[in-house]
């Protein structure tokens, strides 16, 4: 006999599914027509209101409650520290872009990094300042400018070196033991962080090898670096924040003490005005005012569906389709677990929230499974993460969206690093899924 929530929870998903049909085929559509900006003709706060409204109405509280709902949704510490790191890096990248810090950056970088090996280089620099700093966020924050930089000095698609950037950022948020992602999967399966270490980086690091050839293989050749003057003390606010990421402090006063120091090396070497650095900073917000909108209204959305059984009715059909797919308990819930983790996330649009959220169906599901916690913490962090950084929605590429000015869905294609770790891990979770069969025959 059916359980009726359940039949009621598939209809909970709808709504993400009413968004990603308009905010990616009116992108596909205006694309098609050779519209400039295609993806931004329906600018996804504006496509995310109809799925918000279905949501209100697919309900079956009263309208005060569902309000009350969206609201918390909205209000998630999560959510809001998300956005408050948005205004930061705005106004970081604003200020330390009008101070000339980017131009001098990029010189300094040019002239370290081999021109041959560019998009390796920026790929181990972006796994080493996520992996130390914890955050994929406060690692894109700090870098986007750079790579930016970088790209109009070499020519090298801008889109291709967000995914480079992207992928560096994802290695250091998926593996990190000071990770929100890595602190919410060792905290739900019951293990120690040092144990899922462990267990993730026998995935996470063949795919970093991988990656790098890979990135080798798309660095475009340079005869040679284009030289480009920039003062290198203007370099050091993007030199401070790297060095306060890898010693582990806290994002918001990284982002902070870059802007302080951004404004008072304008000030020593390029002759900056003081006086406009309240109108600088609030021009950093503005650019971020879309990112910011979208992840408020995500989060509210994503409260919904999870209140009316969206998540519940996920966890009950992928637990019947892993068990079709195995005999064994520990294949099939290994399986079923990475599943969960993807589909939720590409339901919440952020992985730590989705952890969160599926950490205790997916605890029952290793235990019943005699799966280990340390490998369901593993594998709940990475398929969420992969799931993150290769979705458009997402904050980190909405945050590099808004940073190149480019569609989010451009540098899609080039996260190579979520590729090659999908593979790895699909390989692992599938090997498993056979083995138990080959023994048996």
């Amino acid at each position: 006999m059916s359980n009726p929530s359940l039949s009621r929870g598939k209809y909970a998903l709808l709504p993400l599914l009413i968004f990603l049909a308009l905010f990616l085929g009116a992108g596909f559509y205006y694309q098609s027509q050779d519209v400039d900006y295609a993806f931004y003709q329906l600018p996804a706060p504006v496509a995310v209101l109809p799925a918000i409204l279905l949501a209100v109405w697919l309900s079956r509280e009263s309208l005060n409650q569902t309000i009350e709902g969206f609201v918390r949704g909205v209000g998630h510490p999560n959510i809001i520290t998300m956005c408050l790191i948005y205004l930061m890096a705005g106004a970081f990248s604003s200020v330390a872009s009008i101070t000339g810090g980017v131009d001098a950056t990029v010189a300094l970088g040019l002239s370290v990094i081999p021109a041959q090996l560019l998009l390796p280089g920026l790929f181990i620099l972006g796994a080493f300042v996520s992996t130390a700093m914890g955050t994929s966020m406060g690692t894109l924050a700090a870098m986007a400018p750079i790579g930016l930089g970088m790209a109009d000095a070499t020519g090298i698609e801008p889109a291709l070196m967000a995914g480079v950037l992207m992928s560096g950022a994802i290695f250091g948020d998926n593996l990190s033991i000071i990770s929100d992602t890595t602190i919410a999967a060792t905290r739900t399966q019951g293990c120690q962080m040092r144990e899922k270490f462990v267990e993730n980086l026998r995935l996470a690091l063949p795919a970093a090898i991988i990656t790098l050839v890979i990135t080798g293989f798309f660095t475009p050749i340079i005869q040679t670096l284009p030289l480009t003057e920039g003062n290198a003390w203007l370099a050091l606010p993007y030199l401070l924040i790297l060095g306060l990421a890898v010693a582990g402090l806290n994002v918001f006063a990284v982002l902070t003490t870059g802007i302080i120091v951004s404004a008072g090396m304008g000030m020593w070497q390029a002759d900056y005005d003081i006086s406009g650095l309240g109108q600088d900073i609030y021009s950093g917000f503005g650019q971020m005012q879309e990112i910011f909108i979208l992840s408020l209204l995500i989060g509210g959305l994503s409260e919904l569906m999870r209140l009316q059984g969206g998540l519940e009715y996920l966890v009950s059909r992928i637990t019947t389709l892993a068990r079709k797919l195995s005999p064994d308990d520990t294949a099939s819930h290994s399986f079923a677990i990475a599943l969960l983790s993807s589909l939720t996330n590409l339901c919440v649009a952020n992985n730590t929230v989705s952890i969160i959220v599926s950490g205790e169906a997916a605890r029952q599901l290793a235990e019943h499974g005699n799966i280990p916690p340390q490998r369901s913490a593993s594998l709940l962090d990475i398929f969420s993460c992969i799931v993150q950084g290769l979705i458009p929605y997402g904050a980190q590429a909405l945050l590099l969206g808004a940073s190149f000015g480019i569609s989010p869905v451009a540098l899609i294609p080039y996260v190579f690093y979520c590729y090659v770790l999908a593979l790895v891990a699909m390989a692992f979770v599938g090997w498993r899924l056979v083995r138990p069969q080959t023994l048996h025959s």
